[in-house]
């Protein structure tokens, strides 16, 4: 059963957005870095993907946070 929860979906996309234009890249470069495609990088952003969390740990990492530090910021994207 797939389970859902269109909060933390939201939540991660704005996360990952905004850490994105903090630190300058684009979604292609992102995606290069990480080894992922742009598309994906781009479903994520808007929502139409959930990562796995190897996933959440390349594009941490090519974010300049831990896998911790982008959870935080995920869970402070909840509370708004």
């Amino acid at each position: 059963m797939e389970r859902t929860n269109e909060k933390l979906i939201w939540a991660f996309a704005k996360a990952l957005k905004e850490r994105r234009k903090v630190v300058g890249l684009s979604q292609e470069e992102l995606a290069f870095r990480s080894d992922l495609s742009t598309s994906y990088v781009s479903l994520l952003e808007t929502r139409n993907r959930q990562p796995t969390l190897t996933v959440m740990d390349a594009l941490a990492r090519e974010l300049g946070l831990t896998l911790a530090e982008l959870v935080r910021l995920v869970e402070s994207n909840m509370d708004g």
